[in-house]
Formats: C-alpha cells, sequence, structure tokens
C-alpha cells in the first residue's frame, strides 16, 4: 500500500492570511501558475529550518509582491518603489543580528531601483536579495520591463521589445556578479522540480551565508507570469525553458564562500565623547562631561534668498548647541539656484531627544526677506518672535499675537564692510532677545566652522552690532 505523505504548510507562513483584504484567508492573491507562491514557500521552510524566523526581516517593494507580509510570519517592512536595498542596508547596520531578505521584482530592481540595488551590492551590505525576473511589470498591467525579451509584446511595446529604441534585455545577475563586494550571485528558475530544488538550496545558501556575516548574496529567479503573458500555466513555463532560460544562463555566477571571512563592520558610534571627537569638536563640551543644559525644546526657522546665509546661520546656532551638550537638529531646504533662489532650514534645540527634525511651526522666525515672512509668518506659534530684515522687507507683520524685532540686518552689515555678515548681525539679534548662547560660544564656533578665516573678526563685530540693537529695543 503506497503511503501518504501530507505536506503541511510551512510554519514560516501565517496558517490563516487575516491581513488580506477580502474574506477569503486561506489561498493568496497570485494568479494561477504565477511562481510568487512557490518562492514564498521555500523563504518560509528556510526561515523555520535555520531557525532565523524570529529575527528575519522580510522587506517588500512596490510589485506583486508587496503583500507579502499577508504571508510570511516574520518581520515585515514595505519600501517605496526600488528602496528595499536601502530600507535593508538600514536594518542590517542598525541591527546587525537580523536576518535580512530584499524581496523585488525586475521592474523594480532592475528599472528604478538600479542605483540602490548596485550600490548595495558594491559595499557589501549583509542582506539577501531574492530578485523574481518575469520579464515584465506584473502588478501595472505588464508594460515592459528591463528584462523584457526582444520582440516581446507587451502593453507598452505591442509590436515587441525593439533593440533600436528599448536596448537589451538587462542581465542583472551578471552585473551583480561583476562587482568584487558580493560574496554569492546565483540564476535559477522555478520551471520543474529539479530547478525548483535548485532555487531551495540557492535561496538557503545566500540565508546562511548572510548568518555567518560573510556580506552580500543574490539569487534571481526566472518566474512565470501567465496572466500578463497571456499564456497557459503550462505555457508559461515553456515559454522560460525555450526563450528565458537561453538569454537568462541558470548556474552560479559567483561563489566566493569558501574564501570569504566575516564582515565586520565598524560599529556606530553611540557614546557622546567619540560623536564630539569624530565631528572635530571640543573635548569637554558634550553631556557626558558636564551637566546637560535645561532647555525646552526651541524650534527655529531662518529663511531668505540662497546668499543670505540663512542656512549657515541655523547651522551656527546648531553648532553651539551641540557644544553645549544640547540635543540639535538642522534640516536645510532650498531651490536648485546658487543665488538668488529661495533657502530655508529648521533648526531644533532641546534637552531631551529631537523627535522630527522639521520644524513646521517655529517658534522663532529669522526672516531675511519679504518671500521668506510671506511663507512662514503664519506658521509661528502664538507669543513667538520674528525677526525681520527691514533692510530689505518693507511690510510690517500682520500678526499681534507675537512678538517682531525689525532689524535692518543688511545696512547693519554694510557698515561693517561686507553685507555678507548679515547673518551673524541675525544671530546677534536672537541672542539679544533669548540670550541662547554668549558671545564667546558663538566665537567658538564661527572658529571651527568659518571657510574664510580672515573675515572672523567681522563675524564676531557683526553678532555684537545684533546684540546690540537688540538690547536697544
Amino acid at each position: 500500500m503506497a503511503k501518504i505523505v501530507k505536506k503541511e504548510r510551512p510554519a514560516g507562513l501565517y496558517e490563516t492570511f487575516d491581513r488580506k483584504v477580502g474574506k477569503d484567508k486561506k489561498t493568496t492573491h497570485y494568479c494561477p501558475g504565477c511562481s510568487h507562491g512557490v518562492v514564498h514557500k521555500l523563504i518560509a521552510e528556510a526561515m523555520v529550518d535555520l531557525k532565523i524566523q524570529d529575527r528575519t526581516i522580510f522587506i517588500s517593494p512596490v510589485g506583486c509582491a508587496v503583500f507579502a507580509y499577508y504571508y510570511m510570519d516574520a518581520g515585515n517592512v514595505q519600501a517605496s518603489h526600488g528602496r528595499a536595498p536601502a530600507v535593508g542596508t538600514g536594518l542590517a547596520r542598525s541591527r546587525p543580528d537580523s536576518i535580512v531578505i530584499s524581496y523585488q521584482g525586475d521592474g523594480d530592481l532592475a528599472a528604478i531601483g538600479t542605483s540602490e540595488i548596485i550600490h548595495a551590492a558594491n559595499r557589501g551590505e549583509n542582506i539577501t536579495v531574492i530578485f523574481i525576473n518575469n520579464a515584465i511589470y506584473g502588478m501595472t498591467g505588464g508594460q515592459m520591463a528591463p528584462t523584457t525579451m526582444v520582440d516581446q509584446k507587451t502593453l507598452t511595446s505591442p509590436y515587441g521589445r525593439s533593440v533600436a529604441n528599448d536596448g537589451y534585455p538587462i542581465r542583472m545577475a551578471e552585473i551583480i556578479a561583476s562587482l568584487g563586494a558580493p560574496v554569492y550571485v546565483e540564476r535559477t528558475a522555478c520551471t520543474n522540480s529539479k530547478n525548483i530544488m535548485r532555487t531551495r538550496k540557492a535561496i538557503r545558501k545566500a540565508l546562511t551565508l548572510q548568518i555567518d556575516k560573510k556580506g552580500f548574496s543574490f539569487v534571481e529567479i526566472l518566474s512565470a507570469c501567465p496572466t500578463n503573458w497571456k499564456k497557459t500555466p503550462a505555457e508559461s513555463i515553456k515559454w522560460i525553458q525555450d526563450v528565458l532560460e537561453p538569454y537568462f544562463k541558470l548556474g552560479v555566477f559567483k561563489d566566493e564562500s569558501a574564501t570569504r571571512q566575516p564582515m565586520k563592520r565598524e560599529e556606530p558610534l553611540t557614546e557622546p565623547d567619540a560623536i564630539f571627537q569624530a565631528l572635530g569638536l571640543h573635548q569637554g563640551k558634550s553631556a557626558a562631561t558636564q551637566s546637560r543644559r535645561r532647555l525646552p525644546e526651541l524650534r527655529i526657522k531662518a529663511a531668505g534668498f540662497g546668499g543670505q546665509g540663512a542656512l549657515t546661520a541655523g547651522a551656527m546656532l546648531a553648532e553651539a548647541g551641540m557644544n553645549e551638550g544640547l540635543h540639535a537638529s538642522w534640516i536645510p531646504s532650498y531651490g536648485p539656484e546658487m543665488r538668488g533662489g529661495t533657502a530655508n532650514c529648521s533648526v531644533i534645540l532641546s534637552d531631551s531627544p529631537v523627535g522630527t527634525p522639521i520644524v513646521k511651526n517655529p517658534d522663532i522666525l529669522i526672516a531675511m526677506n519679504g518671500p521668506s515672512l510671506d511663507a512662514f509668518e503664519a506658521d509661528v506659534v502664538k507669543d513667538g518672535l520674528i525677526i525681520v530684515n527691514s533692510s530689505i522687507v518693507s511690510r510690517k507683520v500682520a500678526r499681534t499675537d507675537v512678538k517682531t524685532v525689525y532689524a535692518p540686518l543688511t545696512e547693519m552689515a554694510a557698515n561693517l564692510g561686507l553685507k555678507a555678515v548679515a547673518n551673524s548681525v541675525a544671530v546677534g539679534v536672537l541672542l539679544g532677545q533669548k540670550k541662547l548662547f554668549s558671545r564667546e560660544q558663538i566665537r567658538e564656533v564661527l572658529t571651527t566652522s568659518l571657510k574664510k578665516q580672515a573675515t572672523l573678526e567681522t563675524n564676531l563685530k557683526a553678532v555684537d552690532a545684533g546684540i546690540a540693537f537688540s538690547q536697544g529695543q
């Protein structure tokens, strides 16, 4: 009597797909004959057998596999289109004991994500990339992909892919293998039991190399897309064998697993002293060596034309805060113009960690020009402070629930012989109002940050002029 073998669903897959939209929680959303389900099962089995399920993070970007979190019983992160390797890099470096699987299709990896995958591979990030190559954009309706074959008809190549117009299909495994850092690169297929077993072995090898911290592994899998190919599942398998495999050769393109040593990356700096030393800041100024200054979160927006120094003014305040052991952030925003375009920056100073570096409702606004005042006046919090460059801005602040200081910043800078120090005058005006930092603390910042040290004394005079003006108000 023949023995009946019942293959259970691997523990790496959810028993029921409760996150899936709709009433059917037992079957996947993939089309009949699609290879995604097969690959999902192979990965799920590997996670369990290699005992890594509890530390695996599965990344799915845009594409048919975007809903992998319906199925994979592991950590899951959805990434923007093409950005899975960048997300994987962050995960692998911040959580080095995790197992990171970047699961991507050909439209995602070989088109919009080409730069991401090349540089992640070239850095040798300790992640595993599973690349599903079905020669077409699957989720969005069957458009031509970078891997679409010559003369293959798609939604956007109804007469077939043209070499003259579109070039040749991209062989990603060969490109990745040509880089120095990847440890293992193989192309397999999901066409028959023999090739599926090879795919199973390749996935397990890639994950084992990641467990051993030997770096970047890349497994490309030729997969069927019967719906968009307009073929039956059986016809799709034959098309892979007859058309795809002769061009996308199966096999191992790189394997340095026997000689590659485990990677030793530099640990991220976390101690304040080490961070300050790496930034070239003075010893003895971090929170570890002095009592942390008490300062509730202060949000500052400095804005003006490009070239007025609004960004530099913000950077001066942020660096002064860092030197005092405060948590500080500085984020610039500017247009493509080197001079004359709009520019602003967000600065946050606080005695506690900064949640987000973007300032939407500033406590303080430094408006170096009229458009900046127009753009940000309404955003300032009630009882906040607005410093207006009255040399340029002719109108008055409309609000009555904020304090306004009208300072002729540009004129004062010109009187010192250098209009470019108007931003330092603005910093002085702010210090005169809020007394955040002393003159010597700002001098320390200027000494280390000024590109032209010949202007140091002029900048200090500008700060002094701003403080004096502010105190006279």
